[in-house]
């Protein structure tokens, strides 16, 4: 039987002994060699001689390890009592029999446990340490890795739960949470091919959990694979008609198809039943407005003022001002008069002024004169260093053939530097209306000092041409 044992243990060793130099011989081959046996060019035949895996390989002739510490008897009943307060509820003293239990030399066991009930009671911080101990005196605590990893998604360290998630797969924890976690996890890092492949490996384990569908389609979304994200939002819709993040993300996807009517469509869809947002109403403006649909793009920003105080008035006035650029001046007037009755009492000193000039430029465009200038005095009054009102003052008193008044407001804007430029060109165009080409050019030439612009330039060669023969 000896005997027996000994001519297996030595074939056993011939074998493994074989295998190691075939290996050797194989890889000291010439490169040219082993493109020509495998078909690979010499790049792709780099990771035989990559020192990572040669030891891997070699580790292959080892029998596999367990994934779990082994437990002696001691240890097993020590383990027994912990599990005993645990289950009376008694975490405290599990907690106290488990730190007087551990060590450098302890089993790692003590400190996964430890860890889990620090986990359970909130104590993220600590128990994501002790995890850590335990992997270090064990690598291939599967259970530890796995814990470690969600406990650093909680903590929103993904670049640390990156590695803890694939060292449970690489240990053959092939589970759906931890592939869907690592998508997760890459997701959030901007990795949005590897959280692809991770979110369909989750979905191949667990097809009936949606959350790694959704994960899935946010990441083809994010790698602007819009018509794919728009195919797989169509299928989780038809499950979860309900669900208003599946017609959003969607909706984006639409936009991203150059689609804008489709994705108003999905917001209006969103709207009705009842979970539309701020953003979501907004987008809906937008694409309205991009449409040429002004009337429904106010609808649509009214309905997004009226969703609370949270909301973020600029938005509304950044609407108004390109509808006024677009000449719908009653589009325009309904929306000030909306946002001044929603949120007038929280308007700030600044969407004052703004709301107040938007008014000026409708009084313009409606031919009211004299409510422009009364708007426009009111900013100047709100705000003295108002240099855009004060240029608006200066023309509109020049268009009343005020020149006096209008050079007065000129100057003033002058005195401010942010807009001494463009106050010493309405300055220059006032004087060349009355033929005084000689005072006009030196503020031309200032104003383009300081600002240079080709328009500019172009006028002051004109005025120049002009003034000569004179």
């Amino acid at each position: 039987m000896k005997r027996l044992f000994l001519q297996i243990t030595n074939s056993m060793l011939i074998f493994i002994i074989a295998g190691i130099f075939y290996l050797i011989s194989w890889i000291a081959v010439p490169e040219e060699r082993q493109a020509c046996a495998s078909g690979l060019s010499q790049s792709e035949l780099k990771i035989w001689n990559d020192l990572s895996f040669q030891k891997r390989f070699a580790e292959s002739y080892m029998a596999e390890t367990e994934i779990e510490p082994r437990v002696t008897m001691e240890e097993r009943d020590r383990m027994q009592k912990v599990l005993g307060f645990m289950s009376s509820g008694e975490m405290d003293k599990a907690a106290g029999l488990l730190e007087k239990s551990r060590g450098d030399k302890a089993n790692a066991l003590y400190d996964f446990m430890l860890a889990n009930i620090l986990f359970q009671q909130e104590k993220i911080d600590q128990a994501a340490g002790i995890y850590q101990i335990a992997v270090e005196k064990y690598p291939k605590f599967r259970r530890a890795w796995r814990n470690l990893g969600l406990i650093y998604v909680r903590m929103s360290e993904f670049e640390k739960a990156l590695p803890a998630l694939t060292r449970v797969i690489e240990l053959g924890g092939s589970d759906s949470l931890t592939y869907g976690l690592l998508g997760f996890a890459y997701s959030s890092v901007e990795n949005h091919l590897s959280a692809e492949s991770s979110f369909r490996m989750a979905v191949l384990l667990d097809p009936a959990t949606i959350d790694w569908k959704m994960g899935l389609a946010r990441s083809l979304f994010k790698q602007e694979r819009y018509a794919e994200a728009v195919s797989l939002c169509d299928s989780l819709i038809s499950g979860n008609p309900d669900r208003a993040d599946f017609w959003l993300l969607q909706a984006n996807a639409y936009i991203g198809l150059n689609q804008p009517l489709k994705a108003a469509e999905n917001y209006e869809l969103v709207d009705r039943i009842g979970k539309s947002t701020i953003d979501s109403l907004n987008m809906l403006g937008d694409v309205y407005i991009n449409e040429g649909l002004y009337e429904m793009a106010v609808d649509a920003y009214i309905r997004a003022m009226g969703k609370g105080t949270q909301y973020k008035i600029e938005r509304a006035i950044r609407a108004a001002k390109a509808l006024t650029a677009r000449g719908e001046i009653k589009e325009t007037r309904k929306l000030l008069d909306s946002i001044k009755a929603l949120h007038g009492g929280q308007l700030s000193t600044e969407d004052n002024k703004d709301l107040l000039k938007l008014r000026a430029r409708l009084a313009v465009a409606e031919g009211s004169g004299g409510e422009e200038a009364r708007v426009l005095e009111e900013i100047v009054g709100l705000d003295p260093l108002d240099g855009e009102a004060l240029i608006l003052l200066g023309q509109h008193s020049n268009r009343n053939g005020d020149t006096e008044r209008a050079v007065f407001y000129y100057e003033r804007a002058a005195n401010i530097e942010k807009y001494e430029a463009d106050a010493r060109v309405r300055h220059a165009q006032l004087l060349v209306g009355m033929g005084k080409y000689d005072e006009a050019l030196p503020l031309l030439r200032k104003a383009q000092q300081l600002k240079p612009r080709d328009d500019v330039l172009k006028y002051m060669e004109q005025v120049e041409r002009i003034a000569k023969p004179r």
